[in-house]
């Protein structure tokens, strides 16, 4: 008995935000930190671009794979909500480590990349079965983006 293939289909929501942060290593003396991050260890903000893309078959009875506006409201909840306008080292606990405003308490450090996988955390356990998380794409300027796949090494 075979059965047959369904096309699998990519949906992209694009968001925006902006918020501040700086990136710095608490066991790194100054001079290391300013060595790595330059003068991203100042505090200082992003215009971010965010774009998440899920992929699935296409139910036959609505003709998409989610309902775009429970994508939306998906992320306006787990990732906007938390990053818009905020200073990420101090007011998300997945940054700061206790939420407070002590930067020597901040224990995951708060690049493109780190932010990239907390988004995807935040998203992935929110879909709807059998919608998969397929890509996290994070501009945080024109020319310096990263992007995530769920993959692991």
């Amino acid at each position: 008995m075979s059965s047959k293939k369904q096309p699998l289909v990519y949906l992209t929501r694009i968001e925006k935000f902006s918020s501040a942060h700086c990136l710095f290593n608490q066991e790194f003396s100054k001079e290391k930190n300013l060595n790595i991050f330059g003068k991203c260890t100042n505090i200082h903000g992003h215009n971010y671009t965010l774009e998440v893309t899920v992929k699935g078959s296409i139910n036959n009875e609505t003709g998409m794979i989610m309902n775009i506006n429970d994508l939306k409201k998906i992320l306006e909840d787990n990732v906007l909500n938390l990053l818009d306008h905020k200073y990420i080292d101090k007011d998300v606990e997945y940054f700061s480590g206790s939420n407070n405003n002590d930067k020597s308490s901040s224990t995951i450090i708060s690049t493109s990349e780190n932010i990239c996988l907390f988004i995807w955390q935040q998203i992935a356990k929110c879909l709807p079965n059998p919608v998969q998380l397929h890509c996290i794409k994070l501009h945080e300027t024109d020319k310096n983006k990263v992007k995530y796949y769920g993959e692991t090494i």
